[in-house]
């Protein structure tokens, strides 16, 4: 049987690093480059995701910790939405995609990787965006490193919102 090898040299800075304990999404915000934060609002976030679908995933995380939508404020939705419809306006001028996809996983039997911090996923699209390492061998291929795209974004984030 054959074996591809794909050499991802980059992991080896997350692999020897100290890992956090607790919720990746609990942090002060004097650490927001360092979590890749690209946008901050009253009462939510934007930052990269390290594991990303495509280019560009992002997700909006609100500031309190908690995992289900019935636990937000009237202000806190607002926020959320308004920052995910913020956020959708600036991958379109960054990546002109053809379109999203944009939701929550609530829960870990929902697929929640982080089950107890709510957040919103927007992931761009484009057609053919899934290809064949994708569906045959389970691997995705993301050609812009996360500390690229962190400084795109934060640049479009603050020009947007002025």
């Amino acid at each position: 049987m054959e074996h591809n090898i794909l050499y991802t040299p980059w992991r080896m800075k997350y692999i020897l690093s100290n890992k956090e304990t607790g919720c990746i999404f609990c942090f002060d915000a004097i650490d927001d480059e360092k979590h890749l934060v690209v946008y901050r609002s009253k009462h939510c976030f934007v930052i990269i995701n390290l594991y990303p679908y495509n280019n560009g995933h992002l997700m909006v995380v609100p500031n309190r910790h908690i995992s289900r939508l019935n636990d937000l404020d009237t202000r806190e939705i607002h926020d959320i939405f308004t920052t995910t419809q913020l956020t959708e306006k600036v991958l379109q001028t960054a990546y002109s995609p053809e379109g999203f996809n944009i939701g929550m996983n609530l829960g870990k039997v929902a697929g929640a990787g982080v089950a107890d911090h709510l957040h919103v996923h927007i992931v761009p699209r484009w057609g053919g965006d899934t290809n064949f390492m994708t569906t045959c061998s389970s691997s995705r291929i993301i050609p812009e490193d996360p500390e690229d795209t962190y400084k795109k974004l934060k640049d479009l984030f603050a020009n947007v919102c002025q």
